[in-house]
């Protein structure tokens, strides 16, 4: 039997700023939220790090503001070479991957997380990649698998007929149908976090069973999807630790936490 080929992907990591002081980089005396450390060592830095023992990864691209402060992280610089770079953001996320789209810059397939994921893991990535399928894919946890851990976290739930679902930060892209896969992110981006807000961009019909609960979220994201012609998947992640994200102290305090207990294992 001959071997299996696995997909090599290109890794893109988010790790831009909005506009404003970010609460988090100002808890921790930081310019940007991307170096604000866990165990001493910048988000940014941990993800480029996992992202690098991920046998799926072929290629990194961090999208970033100031790259030239980010690069720089004294005793946990970033090694740049022929597989990491960093490129200049522009205003949004979309448009700052269409760019990429258009110049080539990142080849297809990509994976797309963000610079304020630390608890990310190889595990993680190849659970995603491997259910990855489509246009785009979209990565979530459903809170029952949340709550059965971490009965006390705090996360943004958008609730539907099939559970109620927190974002990974985890997206794939491939196909024919990316340009038009990446309009549907810039159509969702301001209202990811409002399911009545995000599904009326597609529709007031799609809009009305997601307030309703009529609906699905894999369900409801596939039609979504129809409406521009994409096919978009949910891929439920069975790691909770996958749709903890660090945005604010309390998160980074469960960081650690999750962190000593993994070494503890």
């Amino acid at each position: 039997m001959g071997l299996a080929i696995t997909m090599q992907w290109t890794a893109v990591i988010l790790a831009g700023q909005r506009p404003g002081v970010d609460p988090l980089a100002a808890h921790f005396n930081k310019a940007y939220k991307a170096l604000v450390p866990v165990n001493g060592v910048p988000m940014l830095s941990i993800v480029v790090r996992t992202l690098k023992k991920s046998p799926q990864i072929a290629r990194i691209i961090i999208l970033a503001q100031s790259p030239d402060v980010l690069s720089v992280n004294g005793p946990h610089e970033i090694v740049l070479d022929d597989t990491t770079e960093f490129r200049v953001s522009n205003a949004g996320i979309s448009s700052s991957l269409l760019t990429l789209l258009d110049d080539g810059a990142a080849v297809l397939p990509w994976l797309v997380t963000t610079a304020d994921h630390p608890l990310l893991d190889p595990t993680m990535v190849a659970e995603f990649l491997g259910n990855a399928h489509g246009d785009m894919s979209v990565g979530m946890v459903e809170r029952g698998v949340m709550i059965a851990q971490f009965p006390g976290a705090q996360r943004t739930w958008l609730k539907f007929s099939d559970g109620a679902w927190s974002g990974a930060n985890l997206f794939a892209f491939n196909g024919p149908n990316v340009r038009r896969a990446l309009t549907l992110w810039a159509k969702a981006e301001q209202d990811r976090k409002q399911a009545w807000k995000l599904f009326l961009h597609f529709g007031p019909w799609l809009a009305l069973r997601a307030i309703t609960r009529t609906i699905g979220l894999h369900e409801a994201l596939s039609a979504a999807g129809k409406r521009i012609g994409v096919s978009v998947k949910l891929v439920a992640m069975s790691d909770p630790v996958a749709a903890i994200d660090v945005d604010k102290p309390a998160d980074h305090a469960l960081a650690l936490q999750i962190i000593a207990t993994r070494k503890h294992l």
